[in-house]
Parts: structure tokens; sequence; C-alpha cells
């Protein structure tokens, strides 16, 4: 796990180079191999952290990206989190496998809303052993989440192990807001990251969740995000 992906970033620096705190994101169902290929150009053309893909095409990213320093992140229980324990860690295992250095898990929303505290906790220790290291973002999805819940989430993610907490999976009813990356970095503080996720399509939406305490941005615009910041 590269432990400079844990690094809080300066909005100046970030403003300098947005691309380096970019998941290049392509998370549709309809997304097709072309779709994929593309992707991955465009990460090495601007120099994205990584692409984030669905785990049908991890292996495929891991080959087009094997000359680069870029990473390859897949996504686990997505985009519902309700896979079981031992499903989401025979996911991760394949992932990495198959050469995924980042993981994308969903927590099971449901059963921390109903407090049950430690499955949650089992979930994401068992994502994160089966990572074997790899960097593990855990998805928070906090537009379903109160703001004590969210808390707890953070909390439990620090507890079991994982390097990163994230907002949203851009597929629920809204997508990152300031307001709850703010919150997430005052809960973890600089000991993990903050991934910004959903609906982050322009430089100003990018530069809002860094102001905010977010030093990883998930995107699907990544290309627009960069081409805005080049000519402010």
């Amino acid at each position: 796990m590269n432990s400079t992906f844990l690094t809080i970033v300066s909005p100046e620096d970030a403003a300098k180079n947005i691309a380096a705190i970019i998941d290049h994101t392509a998370l549709k169902p309809e997304a097709t191999p072309a779709d994929i290929e593309k992707l991955c150009q465009e990460a090495k053309t601007y120099g994205f952290a990584a692409v984030c893909v669905n785990p049908t095409y991890v292996k495929m990213c891991s080959e087009l990206l094997a000359e680069s320093s870029i990473a390859v992140a897949s996504v686990v229980g997505f985009p519902l989190g309700a896979s079981t324990i031992q499903m989401k860690s025979a996911e991760t295992s394949e992932a990495v496998e198959n050469g995924a250095n980042e993981i994308d898990m969903v927590i099971p929303v449901g059963r921390l809303k109903s407090g049950d505290y430690d499955h949650v906790r089992r979930d994401i220790q068992a994502v994160v052993s089966a990572a074997s290291g790899k960097l593990v973002k855990v998805i928070i999805e906090a537009a379903l989440l109160t703001d004590d819940e969210k808390v707890i989430a953070c909390q439990i993610a620090q507890q079991a192990g994982a390097h990163f907490v994230k907002t949203s999976t851009g597929f629920s009813k809204s997508g990152a807001t300031p307001d709850d990356v703010a919150l997430m970095r005052k809960v973890v503080g600089d000991s993990m990251g903050v991934k910004a996720a959903g609906g982050i399509r322009t430089f100003a939406d990018a530069m809002v969740m860094v102001h905010a305490g977010a030093n990883r941005i998930g995107a699907s615009s990544g290309v627009q995000i960069v081409r805005e910041s080049q000519v402010i």
C-alpha cells in the first residue's frame, strides 16, 4: 500500500495537480470494454491516481496500466453493500489476484442503522484481511445515514483497519456533500484518507471537497475537471 495516498493535500497543491487525487471512474452497468480501454488511456494521459471499475474489468485494467504508476481500484459489495461477509471477502481476494491495488467496499448500511456494529466491523475486517495489505476504502453511503451514524461508521472503519472512508457509491439518492466530508475528516483526523464521490462533475465541485477535507476524489468527469483546472 502506498502510504502517500493517505497524505492530506493542501487546496493549493490540489489546484495545481488535481488529477493526482482523482479516481477516474466507470461503474455504470452499461460500460463496455471499449469504454474501459478509453478510461485507462485517459488515466495515463492525465495522470490520475487510479481507475475505479467493477470487478469484471479489473484484470483488463491491470494489464492496460501495467507499465504505469496508476492504481486499479475495484469495487466490492457494490452498490448495495448487502452481500455476505464471505462473499465480500471472496470478491476482494479475486480482485487482488486480478491486479487490484485498491478496494472500494460498501458497508452493510442496514446493519449499521440497526445498531449491529459488530457485524459491520467484521464485514470491513474481512475485506481488509482479504486485501492483503492493499488500500481499502470504506463507502459509508452517507446520504442514507444520520450524522451520528456517519460518525459511528467512520469510527468502525478506523477500528477495522481500513485506510479511507468514502462518502458515497454515486448510486444512492445523493452523492458527496462538503458537510459530510468535513464531518468524516473530523472523525478520522489525519490517520485515514477521506474520499469524496458522487456528483462531483466540475473543478469547482472538486475543490469544494478538498477544502472540506477530502484527499481523494471519485469522479467519472475526471477529464473535464482537469481541463477546467488548466484554464483557471
